[in-house]
């Protein structure tokens, strides 16, 4: 059962995570990045986007954790993306 419940938060926290302040915390997928010049051009680009508070971009996974305001609308990040030389895949 615990097993269960572990898979019902995690699907929980996917779709809807938001901190006590409402913000929201979305995970992108991203190709192409394999050091920390590729994590730091990836985390200004889409530190720009009005709203993001937070970018932690990491190589090694090729994850994006993304906090902000309100939900973003993932064309804009995925534009920021391609501007920074990567590709969006979607969401992780």
């Amino acid at each position: 059962m615990s097993a269960q419940t572990e898979t019902s938060t995690a699907a929980e926290s996917a779709e809807s995570p938001t901190s006590a302040q409402g913000s929201v915390t979305t995970v992108y997928q991203v190709t192409g990045m394999t050091c920390g010049h590729c994590e730091g051009a990836v985390s200004a680009e889409v530190s720009a986007l009005p709203g993001v508070t937070s970018v932690q971009a990491v190589a090694s996974t090729g994850q994006v954790t993304v906090i902000s305001a309100s939900p973003l609308d993932e064309e804009a990040v995925r534009a920021a993306v391609d501007e920074a030389g990567y590709e969006l895949t979607g969401r992780a």
